[in-house]
């Protein structure tokens, strides 16, 4: 097969098959988030498989395996998401949930991509992007789409500008491709992203002429060192400017770098217990006050899950991050309830961040003075 446009709808294709033989075989099983990691699992495999075997020469950057900085200077680059939503993919009913497949090349940014939704039965590619005939703006009120669970602080406030009604839902690439059907008249983000969050998506909608952006109106970047891309819009490219100007007034806040998110993401899971979003080298390790505490990325996430020692934790305060080179530390007060009473100690967190992943952690956890 020499077409990539094609490659990719093919594989994103045959990996939303394979999701739809998992969910039925092991729904009765699997809970919702172990449901999503099989999902995850199985249908990386069959994608990195079916890349070695038409693309054995390419890199690829895929959310469920180890980056290789190598990628950063290769010429072509497939980056992949086996299954954007996977906590909709582990709720029974959901259609929102995607397979994200698409090419980089170096010079000319994203040339392929598909978009598969299953639950739909349907693949969207750059090969074959579908033209929508959109009603007249005017006609009734704007619709924008935004994550159901992390929408964007200031989507309110651009909603009322621009009179827009606000719609919620799981997965980028189903949001995305809710615009390209016309479904909706934007999607807004600022929650934090990935690279394989995205770049499907947004090479299926530029083919299809859509508005594709930063917040801040700039060009969306992949194939970068650190694979963190935190935000983005697409939108019906008539409505772009006015959208635009609304969300330049009033996405003022400061976004994440990218070792900074990745800390951000592995704080969040003390108390969330849900480490699918933390970036941990497969040799990962972590100390804390001296002891060592995980000797690989498998077995730090998987005590931050299931760690008896991690339920008692209630919340962060305070939180703080200094940045240099690649090195991040943390500083935040840890309310922690035990034996009826709670009590807080402050935590002093530094993590070695060289590429795409954490590469090990190091705590120092006091009591606060008077305690």
């Amino acid at each position: 097969m020499t077409d990539d446009a094609a490659l990719a709808a093919e594989i994103a294709t045959a990996a939303g098959e394979l999701l739809l033989t998992v969910r039925a075989a092991e729904a009765d099983t699997l809970s919702g988030r172990e449901l999503g990691r099989r999902g995850d699992h199985d249908a990386n495999m069959l994608i990195l498989e079916m890349l070695a075997e038409h693309r054995p020469g390419d890199a690829v950057l895929s959310e469920e395996s180890a980056d290789d900085p190598a990628r950063v200077d290769a010429e072509r680059v497939w980056i992949i998401d086996p299954l954007d939503g996977s906590k909709e993919y582990g709720m029974l009913g959901h259609t929102d949930w995607a397979v994200h497949v698409a090419l980089w090349e170096a010079g000319r940014g994203l040339t392929a991509g598909a978009v598969a939704q299953p639950g739909l039965g349907a693949v969207y590619s750059t090969d074959e992007a579908p033209v929508v005939e959109r009603r007249p703006l005017g006609e009734g009120r704007p619709r924008i789409v935004v994550s159901g669970s992390r929408p964007p602080e200031f989507a309110g406030a651009v909603a009322r500008d621009v009179g827009a009604d606000l719609v919620r839902m799981g997965s980028a690439g189903a949001k995305a491709m809710a615009v390209l059907r016309g479904e909706v008249d934007a999607y807004v983000h600022a929650g934090g992203q990935w690279e394989w969050d995205s770049a499907a998506p947004v090479a299926v909608a530029q083919a299809a002429g859509l508005f594709c952006a930063r917040i801040d109106g700039s060009e969306l970047e992949y194939n970068r060192p650190h694979p963190y891309l935190p935000d983005l819009v697409i939108c019906r490219p008539d409505w772009a400017p006015t959208l635009m100007a609304a969300v330049a007034e009033h996405a003022t806040a400061p976004t994440d770098s990218p070792r900074v998110a990745m800390a951000r993401a592995y704080i969040r899971s003390l108390i969330s217990h849900d480490a699918s979003h933390v970036r941990l080298a497969a040799d990962a390790w972590r100390v804390e006050n001296g002891q060592r505490t995980g000797e690989t990325g498998a077995e730090i996430r998987h005590r931050l899950e299931h760690g008896p020692e991690y339920r008692p934790l209630r919340r962060v305060r305070n939180l703080k991050f200094h940045e240099w080179g690649n090195n991040v530390v943390a500083r935040f007060l840890l309310d922690i309830a035990a034996g009826g009473t709670d009590t807080t100690v402050s935590i002093t967190e530094h993590f070695d961040i060289p590429a795409g992943e954490i590469r090990s952690i190091l705590a120092i956890i006091e009591p606060l003075s008077g305690e």
